[in-house]
């Protein structure tokens, strides 16, 4: 492509199909609003109906579609339950975001082997078996987009949650995998991970102020990220602009990991 070539339809998703996963609420929910206003119809999978009628509302009043489908996805067959939602929907899908995720808080002596098994289960074994389902769908229509959710414990300890930080490796090293595997079918596989941001989820720690003033003094930027500042990115990973973008996980934290 010629520079006289490009236009800024390449960050259209006009036509495209976007499923997220925890796509109803928290940070998925900016990822669902931001590829809908980018033009895609959107396709929710998540494990209780909150947030369905506002991100129904949000969808609609940008002029595309949405479909939610009520699943625990760490159950078994995941990937055939995925593909049937898919399927009951038109049978289109260009964009994954595996943005579903937990995290659990104990002292290291006292981790119960539950707690890991439950973290595991649904930050990176669902990302593994959904992506798969995706993926097989993706090929057959000739390529995709295949985003998953790591986090700055994709790169840094977590003394008190080392399942969250194994999982979120993990997220990294399934990126490249992925993307190494899937390259032949046109699929790009990427992630962001997203750093602080400022959430009702993180407030207990923004209103600590010993916590908040070490998190600040890490950050460049100086400030927690608001979390429309990653819609930028999801669409850019989700579009056409980055297709020769693949197995990167691309940090939006404002420069934490820098110092």
């Amino acid at each position: 492509m010629h520079t006289k070539d490009f236009s800024l339809d390449a960050f259209s998703l006009a036509g495209k199909t976007a499923l997220v996963t925890g796509g109803a609420s928290g940070l998925g929910r900016y990822y669902t609003e931001a590829l809908s206003a980018a033009g895609a119809n959107i396709l929710v999978i998540s494990h209780s109906e909150n947030g369905w009628s506002e991100t129904k509302e949000v969808v609609e009043s940008k002029g595309q579609t949405v479909h939610f489908l009520k699943l625990d996805i760490t159950s078994k067959n995941v990937g055939d339950a995925v593909t049937k939602f898919v399927h009951d929907h038109g049978g289109k899908l260009d964009i994954l975001v595996n943005n579903a995720g937990l995290q659990i808080r104990h002292e290291w002596q006292a981790f119960p082997d539950d707690d890991w098994d439950a973290v595991i289960n649904l930050n990176l074994n669902a990302m593994y078996h959904i992506s798969k389902a995706a993926a097989l769908i993706m090929a057959k229509a000739g390529g995709g987009k295949i985003i998953n959710i790591g986090s700055m414990q994709s790169y840094r300890a977590g003394k008190f949650i080392f399942p969250y930080t194994a999982s979120k490796h993990g997220v990294i090293g399934l990126t490249k995998a992925y993307a190494d595997a899937l390259a032949p079918d046109n699929i790009q596989v990427n992630a962001i991970a997203p750093g602080y941001i400022d959430t009702p989820m993180t407030k207990a720690l923004q209103e600590d102020k010993t916590r908040n003033e070490e998190i600040l003094n890490h950050i460049p930027a100086g400030h927690w990220a608001n979390p429309k500042e990653l819609m930028g990115t999801v669409v850019f990973l989700a579009s056409h602009a980055s297709d020769y973008v693949t197995g990167v996980t691309l940090p939006v934290d404002g420069g934490y990991l820098l110092r």
